[in-house]
């Protein structure tokens, strides 16, 4: 161990003279850890606050007994089970506008005495004492301190509702889901309006078998664990996880540069150590010990770093969870010991990677050969070609996830192969187009260039490699953004088409709201359309029944349809799907659905396929009519009214006072569109700032392999000099060097990231939400992508050339006095 203590000394000193090999190591170190632990992070927020969700009422083991066709169930179910000695226990659950417009909350009402025995309530037992006020009047609220905070609410406050109505006095419980209120049934049932209706019952799991039903309900086991939104976001943390490993690899390709190089220029003193004694044992494991210590001096900064990127993100992906799914997670950061411990077993991990390599060829080289310059490109040349065999499994494996895989992972392997293959394949696709290049008949100044261009590639191709995953990946990720901004304000702008929706508090409302309707003015139209929730082959899917009319048949985009689709639709025995319901139900235009209906079995064919864009749900269009048939008791879910623009606010402002609807009953088409832009554009930001962080990480990467380079470019250029080439005219040459190969890094990003464009919209999308975007590729963004590329190049390089314009004659000559 003295040895190593003495061998670990002699290794720093190189640190101490070669501080800018240090700062790219610890850089690419720091950034690593900081993106991938920011997003892992953000996922574990989120798992959280999904287990807290679904553990509510958790404890002892129980079933759910839930409505069929997804409808409340009246509460003369739950009185006559519990007559009938069943232990069952009615749940409500629902969501209400706040009044003030700045949010949702969901409510969840509770019969307390009644649960099973050995239930927990948001984590504790249901002890009859501690229950006194929330179920005597006025009752209790329970909520998260952190929404309690979030919401600018105190502790005793009754939050007014769009409704009309309040909240029940809240109180800051311990266990609580974020973006829930925890209440008595009977409050619940008051504050969102359905008195006499609860949405589902719990009973012993053991109970679970042969229980009536009456009521056209079903038994579904729950264990706990599903909080009825995994599947749906699932493929949302997935996508985040994958740019952070994306990140992750960009930031230790920065450390295995700067690893690579430091031995490279320590060969000297390994010849000295291995010469004074120190074994081949001896010497790894002083250079692994040096490698974790920089390793967990960087993962510390990484994982501070990336807990504040995460706090700094966590909000917009909360909104976009809530506004694609209605999934609540904490808006503030509450991380685990374990979190911060994972984060620097990453960076230990991520540098034991990077280094890996250049331990193994310090191992494997006899001692005469650390000396010899040969021998470490003659190491370097076999490794290319080894690199190059990889590069080829990676694509090969790429095209056989294509070919054959059906599933969000196969697609990921797709991605994850495509990219590693071009990556390891850049410097090989590198080398051989500067061997293209003809220098023949040209000056000899040309001929070194390129020559010298190619010398440099060793140095330089984990920097260009990190370049080109950085630049595909945001052509990729832009150009799939900015073609569903594009696809998806189209589609909205088809799909909202009325000026105004009104959604009834029930049936009554409904046919009382249509005929004062008709005798106002401003109304030019109305369209009511009834809705019914159900569920097909495990999925839950939403049907609409709606009226002939041209808000549907000129407004309406279809994908595939058969001939005179509208026609078919109101006919009454066919149906329109939507294109994620078609993939998961396998179903083609002309093809039969069976349909769970209240009376016989319905078998409607599919008359067209339509886009949903941004429903985590299935969708189906049926004849109003057909609707009532089958289903009679569907309610009137919304009606949508036609007016002009101008007097769509007065209209809205008399519905509401009529009807005593709040705001979030009344919405006009601006609302609406404003809201789903919120929704989208709040969705990929974490998306763009992870894109760009990553373009910055390979910026980075470039400068600081340019800039360890040009410690020791004076060494190539001084002949040159001598011979007479000025200064600027090297400069010139410089320049032009990194510019040529950024340029052909670029020109080869290009098209991988157009690939890796088709791969996201046709593969990954489809796996994940169940539909397709166009693929669309926008030069203009190109353009810019490129000039940034330049841009990045330009001042990576900068620093080195005005190194080069400063340095003295008598710098140069000392470069060839140095005999290595």
């Amino acid at each position: 161990m003295n040895v190593v203590r003495w061998t670990l000394r002699a290794l720093a000193s190189h640190w101490r003279r070669h501080p800018v090999q240090f700062f790219s190591l610890f850089t690419g170190l720091w950034l690593a850890t900081a993106l991938l632990t920011a997003v892992q992070a953000i996922n574990a927020q989120a798992r959280e606050s999904y287990a807290m969700a679904s553990g509510l009422i958790g404890g002892a083991p129980h079933a759910s007994l839930q409505p069929v066709d997804g409808q409340p169930l009246p509460q003369a179910a739950f009185s006559a089970l519990r007559r009938q000695g069943w232990p069952v226990s009615p749940v409500l659950e629902g969501t209400a506008g706040l009044a003030d417009g700045s949010g949702r909350v969901r409510i969840m009402g509770i019969e307390p005495l009644s649960l099973p025995s050995g239930s927990r309530i948001a984590g504790e037992p249901t002890a009859a004492d501690g229950l006194i006020d929330f179920i005597s009047p006025p009752g209790r609220g329970w909520i998260a301190a952190q929404t309690l905070a979030a919401m600018g609410w105190s502790e005793g406050a009754t939050p007014a509702l769009a409704n009309g109505e309040r909240l029940p006095p809240l109180q800051a419980r311990d266990g609580m889901a974020p973006g829930v209120v925890m209440t008595d049934i009977g409050v619940a049932q008051r504050v969102l309006q359905m008195t006499g209706d609860i949405s589902w019952l719990v009973l012993p799991a053991a109970a679970y078998g042969a229980l009536p039903s009456p009521w056209d309900a079903r038994l579904r086991r729950d264990d706990g664990d599903d909080s009825g939104l995994d599947g749906l976001t699932d493929s949302f943390h997935l996508n985040l996880t994958a740019l952070g490993l994306l990140a992750f690899a960009v930031g230790l390709f920065i450390v295995h540069a700067a690893i690579g190089l430091a031995l490279e220029q320590r060969r000297p003193l390994l010849r000295t150590l291995r010469a004074s004694g120190v074994g081949v044992r001896a010497l790894l494991l002083a250079l692994a010990i040096e490698l974790g210590m920089l390793a967990l001096l960087g993962g510390a900064a990484g994982v501070a770093s990336g807990y504040l990127l995460a706090s700094l993100l966590l909000p917009d992906v909360a909104a976009s969870l809530r506004g694609l799914y209605g999934a609540e997670i904490g808006g503030q950061l509450t991380l685990s010991p374990a979190w911060w411990l994972s984060g620097l077993g990453l960076a230990l991990v991520g540098a034991l990677l990077a280094g890996a390599g250049s331990l193994w060829r310090a191992a494997r080289l006899p001692l005469l050969a650390v000396t010899g310059g040969e021998a470490w490109m003659q190491a370097h040349r076999l490794w290319l070609r080894r690199q190059g065999v990889v590069a080829a499994l990676a694509v090969a494996v790429a095209m056989a996830a294509w070919r054959w895989g059906d599933s969000l992972v196969s697609g990921f392997v797709m991605l994850g192969g495509m990219l590693l293959g071009a990556a390891l394949g850049l410097p090989l696709l590198l080398s051989s187009v500067l061997r293209l290049i003809p220098t023949a008949g040209r000056s000899p100044l040309a001929g070194w260039f390129i020559a010298d261009a190619r010398q440099q590639l060793p140095a330089l191709s984990l920097a260009l490699m990190a370049l080109l995953l950085a630049l595909a990946a945001n052509v990729g990720a832009g150009s799939m953004t900015e073609g569903f901004r594009q696809t998806f304000t189209d589609w909205i702008e088809q799909r909202l088409a009325a000026e105004l929706y009104v959604r009834p508090r029930d049936d009554a409302q409904a046919r009382a709201l249509q005929a004062w309707l008709v005798h106002q003015p401003e109304t030019q139209s109305q369209v009511a359309v009834r809705g019914l929730d159900i569920e097909l082959a495990g999925h839950p899917v939403q049907l609409s029944g709606i009226v002939d009319d041209p808000l549907y048949r000129l407004h309406w985009p279809l994908l595939q349809s058969v001939n005179a689709p509208w026609d078919a639709l109101f006919a009454g025995d066919a149906l329109m799907v939507s294109e994620q319901l078609a993939r998961r139900l396998g179903v083609d235009i002309g093809d039969t659905v069976a349909l769970p209906t209240t009376r016989a079995g319905w078998q409607p064919r599919v008359a067209a396929i339509y886009a949903d864009y941004g429903n985590p749900r299935g969708h189906a269009l049926l004849a109003g009519d057909a609707l009532l048939r089958h289903w009679p008791e569907a309610p009137v879910h919304s009606v949508a009214v036609r007016a002009a623009p101008a007097e769509v606010d007065a209209l809205a402002i008399r519905l509401q006072d009529r009807f005593a609807l709040g705001s979030d009953r009344v919405v006009d088409q601006a609302r609406l569109k404003g809201w789903a832009g919120q929704v989208f554009e709040r969705t990929f930001s974490a998306t763009a700032a992870l894109n760009s962080l990553t373009l910055g990480v390979a910026g980075v990467a470039l400068f600081i392999a340019l800039l360890t380079q040009g410690q020791g470019r004076l060494g190539q250029l001084a002949p040159l000099w001598a011979m007479g080439v000025g200064r600027a005219r090297l400069m010139q040459l410089n320049a032009a060097q990194a510019w040529l190969l950024s340029g052909l890094t670029l020109l080869l990003a290009l098209p991988l990231g157009i690939l890796l464009a088709w791969a996201l919209v046709a593969v990954i999308n489809v796996q994940a939400f169940g539909w397709r975007l166009p693929l669309r590729v926008f030069p203009g963004q190109l353009l810019q992508l490129a000039g940034w590329a330049m841009a990045a190049t330009a001042l990576a390089s900068a620093w080195p050339l005005w190194k080069l314009w400063h340095s003295r004659p008598v710098d140069l000559l000392g470069a060839l006095a140095d005999e290595r």
